[in-house]
């Protein structure tokens, strides 16, 4: 595995533990309640921008994921939608560019 492949496979592990370290707590105190989690987001106006920040950039890394797999038909590639909605785009984006930059067969 390349040194570069080896990073983002890093970045993508960090990318899905670092940020869990925050949410599960919350989630531990408040249980699944996902109306709570997003008002959470929307406590203030920096924190809202961020939100809406990570939620473009997620569309946008499944748009370009959704295209590029209908070219080069990396069908795995398409595990990193689900990751970067339940986890993050810190975690679906490295990911993606793991699964995309393997060695073509």
């Amino acid at each position: 595995m390349s040194v570069l492949r080896m990073i983002y496979l890093g970045l993508a592990i960090w990318g899905a533990i670092h940020p869990m370290s925050y949410f599960l707590p919350w989630i531990f105190e408040n249980g699944l309640d996902l109306g709570g989690l997003v008002a959470e987001w929307k406590v203030s106006g920096p924190v809202t921008g961020l939100y809406w920040d990570l939620v473009i950039a997620a569309i946008a890394l499944t748009v370009w994921i959704v295209a590029e797999v209908a070219v080069r038909r990396n069908w795995s590639a398409l595990i990193a939608i689900p990751a970067t909605f339940c986890i993050g785009v810190s975690c679906g984006l490295p990911l993606y560019l793991f699964l995309r930059s393997r060695p073509v067969d």
